[in-house]
């Protein structure tokens, strides 16, 4: 049978491929616009038909309407990591949390800790060798399409085809359903003077030949937008977004003089502006991989001059960050954080940067405390923070005392808050 054959004897509608999900499977579905509307439309409209199916995914988009805390016995969510879709049913109980490292989810599923019995992901058109690529989240999906019984795709022309390890056979997949539709964009953070200031701060501490991690969030498009006039910039993260694209544009990413894959960009999945899926189109500058290729430490931090830039909610004294939730009450997930911190640091002249305002609610609250709020998730330890910037400058953690460290983080605080910071340090025995 000619791979055109197999397609055609695999495409179906959304709703009979339905009849491929059994009572109790768990649904893996990648992260972001990865996520494919027509399917999980069609689960949402079937969903009190099921009992026991669970759908897991790191960021859900859209707030589709299994996302129901009426028919979690028929579907229940299961979010690897919170965003507006699901923050509020994660709040409430009704959706599950699995905490993890992003890098570490594939692994989850090769060792069945998480299962994987079926998979939907938006893919690109077929070519000629029978290949999809599923290049807007390959992330832990390829690892589930491993393991899966059943792979079913939605099938999209404006789905780029990129290179990398992101490609599923038609001999892998067991239903095909085909749409049209745009995929959806997700546009910029807005960028404030807070946030441009901290973008300066940083930005003057990344060389010339730099490879950087870029999270997503005001600070770190802030960071992006200061560094169109650097040279020779390498991409090796995990998000590629429509700030990458500036710097490319302005001639400041030329990735040659990466060490580890020089002359490509590296990341696990995509999000921006259909600009920027036109860009990944069987572009060969570009690779979009499993995410424990992209964010596994050790892969990562071959790359020297690794720049990582992530953004918290909240500091201690110490420098454990919490970047996911709000005391107890969860907002994100540690996603690449971890990941990429750790990247630099094992990185030959890598800097890891953590970047937050030094207030919130209109300067009625510190974000640097002496210790985390209660029940507030350490994202990533004091062991492995190093660089902390605020609007107020930079505080260097590595290889320095409590007492250093304390002083440090008070310098970039907000200045209203720095007395009663260094008070409560020394009733802390920190000073």
């Amino acid at each position: 049978m000619s791979v055109q054959e197999a397609y055609a004897q695999k495409k179906m509608t959304a709703s009979d491929a339905m009849r491929l999900i059994k009572d109790g499977d768990e649904i893996v579905v990648p992260t972001g616009v990865g996520e494919p509307p027509a399917l999980l439309t069609a689960l949402s409209e079937q969903r009190r038909s099921f009992k026991g199916v669970k759908v897991a995914q790191i960021l859900a988009i859209r707030k589709y309407a299994y996302l129901d805390p009426e028919t979690v016995d028929n579907i229940r969510h299961v979010a690897l990591f919170y965003g507006a879709a699901t923050r509020t049913g994660g709040q409430e109980g009704w959706i599950d949390f699995l905490p993890n490292y992003f890098s570490e989810i594939p692994c989850l599923i090769r060792r069945g800790l998480m299962p994987a019995d079926v998979v939907f992901s938006m893919a690109s058109p077929m070519d000629a060798h029978g290949y999809f690529s599923i290049s807007l989240g390959a992330d832990y999906t390829m690892a589930a399409v491993a393991r899966a019984r059943a792979v079913l795709l939605e099938v999209n022309p404006n789905v780029p085809f990129a290179y990398g390890n992101c490609h599923v056979h038609i001999s892998q997949v067991a239903g095909l359903v085909e749409s049209d539709e745009p995929v959806m964009e997700v546009g910029l953070p807005s960028i404030g003077p807070v946030q441009e200031a901290i973008g300066k701060y940083v930005a003057e501490l990344i060389d010339d030949g730099a490879t950087l991690q870029i999270g997503y969030g005001g600070i770190p498009d802030a960071v992006v937008m200061q560094l169109t006039t650097k040279h020779d910039l390498g991409i090796h993260t995990e998000m590629i977004g429509d700030g990458i694209l500036t710097l490319l544009e302005a001639g400041a990413v030329t990735n040659r003089r990466k060490n580890y894959l020089p002359g490509k960009m590296v990341a696990t999945f995509a999000l921006g502006s259909k600009k920027l899926y036109t860009f990944m189109d069987r572009n060969p500058a570009l690779e979009i991989h499993p995410v424990d290729y992209t964010n596994a430490p050790t892969l990562a931090g071959q790359n020297d001059n690794l720049v990582a830039i992530n953004a918290t909610l909240q500091i201690d004294l110490l420098g454990q960050c919490g970047s996911e939730s709000l005391g107890h009450v969860l907002h994100s997930g540690t996603g690449g954080q971890a990941d990429f911190v750790r990247a630099a640091n094992l990185s030959r002249g890598g800097k890891a940067f953590i970047v937050l305002p030094s207030t919130a609610k209109h300067d009625t609250i510190s974000r640097i405390v002496p210790v985390l709020s209660p029940g507030t998730h350490v994202s990533t330890s004091k062991n492995d923070v190093n660089y902390v910037v605020t609007e107020y400058g930079v505080a260097q953690l590595r290889g320095k005392s409590a007492k250093q460290r304390a002083l440090e983080l008070i310098s970039i605080a907000h200045p209203k808050f720095r007395a009663e910071l260094a008070e409560q340090a020394r009733v802390m025995k920190l000073m």
